[in-house]
């Protein structure tokens, strides 16, 4: 065998000993639990019990006739588009404002990207008191400007629950896109912007003709993101709403922690739980390879 053989035998056993610890840590607390998740969802169990019922696909069965997990996939649906359409160009605005302003706008970094930096259940208990119909901030504002008759139940009220918690998830995570895409814009080579300017273009125009077609990539994966990331959401709307009421807000997530550990229906809510992998996987292939296509 010759040295250079050798060595690069050497070279893979040393980056499969770094990569080890990483790898059984993956296997113990990502693959095991899936596996586990499916192998449940084939039993009838309530968690604590040593007994499990073996049942086949009743549990299966049953998923595909629930009207309340086709709701909350409908709502999980709801808060992708709406995040869409309101985190991403919103997030590249204040970007693109942010990186105009050059370093007297940097401060303005730090205090937007304050709520990235704050949990989800410190966020979700804080807007429950600025939710509040008698003594939330938003009610106090519009008594002080006399619109006494805008004030809602905001987390009250089935018909506008799911988009105030929307409202209040896009805060939190539009400072997250936007470093992003400050990230990407500071990518961009400042003689495009030089060159567009000595040809008259304007800073309208340097937007939308050069700044957004080399944002693209950036904005793919961001939207591939909050793709992944809205079908899988679960803790601040559970602190604020815990699916209400009547199941406004219910989601994926929260149905299927209601199951396996409220309701101790843990074989059930392993299949609301192996469901969610099957969608958010597949959607997240989808999406991957649809953006591949179009940049080919």
């Amino acid at each position: 065998m010759t040295n250079t053989k050798v060595q690069s035998i050497l070279e893979k056993v040393g980056i499969l000993l770094f990569l080890l610890p990483t790898l059984i840590l993956m296997g113990i607390y990502i693959v095991y639990p899936i596996i586990m998740s499916f192998w449940l969802s084939f039993y009838e169990w309530d968690g604590i019990s040593p007994k499990k019922e073996f049942v086949k696909f009743k549990n299966w069965s049953a998923l595909f006739t629930d009207s309340v997990f086709w709701h909350s996939l409908t709502n999980n649906i709801k808060i992708i588009i709406l995040s869409l359409l309101i985190q991403i160009p919103l997030a590249i605005l204040i970007a693109v404002i942010i990186d105009r302003g050059g370093k007297k706008f940097d401060i303005f970094k730090s205090l937007f990207y304050l709520p990235m930096l704050m949990s989800s259940v410190a966020i979700g208990v804080l807007f429950k008191y600025v939710y509040d119909p008698q003594f939330g901030l938003i009610s106090a504002i519009l008594n002080l400007l006399h619109l006494e008759n805008f004030a809602k139940d905001w987390l009250g009220d089935p018909s506008i629950a799911l988009y105030s918690v929307i409202a209040v998830i896009c805060w939190q995570y539009i400072p997250f896109y936007m470093i992003f895409f400050i990230a990407a814009i500071s990518n961009i080579p400042q003689e495009l912007y030089e060159a567009a300017k000595i040809d008259g273009a304007t800073q309208t125009q340097y937007f939308w003709k050069i700044e957004i077609p080399l944002l693209l990539p950036s904005i793919k994966t961001a939207c591939i993101l909050s793709l992944i990331g809205s079908l899988k959401y679960f803790d601040l709307i559970y602190v604020m709403t815990e699916g209400g009421p009547a199941g406004a807000t219910e989601l994926m997530a929260t149905y299927m922690y209601k199951n396996a550990f409220a309701s101790f229906k843990m074989g059930y809510g392993s299949t609301i739980a192996s469901a969610m992998f099957i969608i958010i996987t597949t959607a997240g292939i989808i999406a991957y390879f649809a953006t591949r296509q179009k940049e080919a």
